[in-house]
C-alpha cells in the first residue's frame, strides 16, 4: 500500500483520523504577484497544459518558488521526492511536492505542507491521497523529534486550489481558490507560511 492506495475511510479505520469540512482561512489578504510570475503563467496559458507534468512545470512550481523567493528561502521545495514515513503501515511513497523549513541539509527536513496535483483534473480524487501524505509528514517529524501541531495540505488540478488541515482531525476547506485570481491563492499560502515562521525554531 502506497499514499495513493488511501481512502479516507482507510484513514479514519486505520488511524483514527476523522474529516470535516471547514473554512480555513477566515479572510486572506491578496498578495500581488511579481512580473516574472504573471509573464510565466500568461505564458502557460498559450500551451497544451494537459499532463501532471505539464501542470508540474508550468504552474505549480512557479507558484512554488514565488513564494520560496518572497519567504527569503524560508521554505524549500521538494519534488518527487519518496518520504517513507511508515512502511509497515503503507504511509510511504513518492510525493508530488513538498514544503519544508529550508534547514540546507539535503534530505527533507521538517515537511509543513504536501501537496497532490489532481488525477484526471478531478481534485476531489486528490483529497486522500494528500491526507495519507499528511500523515506521513507528521509521522515522519515526530520521528524526527520534531512534532507540529498543524500540518497543511493542498490538492490542485492548477486551476482550482483545495487547501486541507491536518491537527487532530482533518479538516478540508470549504473554499477553493482559483488560478484566475493568483493574488488571493498567494495570499492563502502565505497565511500558511506565517504559521509556520511563527511555530518553528
Amino acid at each position: 500500500m502506497a499514499y495513493s492506495d488511501f481512502t479516507l475511510a482507510d484513514l479514519r479505520e486505520k488511524f483514527g483520523v476523522t474529516n470535516r469540512m471547514k473554512r480555513l482561512f477566515t479572510e486572506v489578504t491578496p498578495v500581488a504577484p511579481s512580473a516574472k510570475l504573471s509573464e510565466t503563467l500568461h505564458e502557460a496559458e498559450s500551451l497544451p497544459v494537459r499532463s501532471e507534468k505539464a501542470r508540474s512545470e508550468w504552474v505549480v512550481a512557479p507558484i512554488l518558488l514565488e513564494l520560496r523567493n518572497r519567504n527569503d528561502k524560508f521554505l524549500t521545495i521538494f519534488s518527487g521526492d519518496i518520504l517513507n514515513a511508515d512502511e509497515e503501515h503503507g504511509l510511504k511513497g513518492e510525493c508530488d511536492f513538498m514544503l519544508a523549513k529550508d534547514t540546507g541539509s539535503f534530505d527533507v527536513n521538517y515537511p509543513i505542507l504536501q501537496m497532490v496535483e489532481a488525477k484526471r483534473s478531478d481534485i476531489e480524487l486528490g483529497v486522500p491521497q494528500c491526507a495519507a501524505q499528511m500523515l506521513g509528514a507528521k509521522i515522519y517529524n515526530e520521528k524526527k523529534n520534531q512534532p507540529l501541531t498543524a500540518i497543511y495540505g493542498c490538492v490542485t488540478t492548477g486551476d482550482d486550489w483545495l487547501f486541507m488541515k491536518l491537527e487532530k482531525d482533518l479538516q478540508i476547506d470549504t473554499r477553493k481558490y482559483y488560478l484566475g485570481n493568483v493574488g488571493e491563492l498567494l495570499g492563502a499560502f502565505q497565511i500558511i507560511i506565517d504559521y509556520y515562521k511563527a511555530e518553528l525554531p
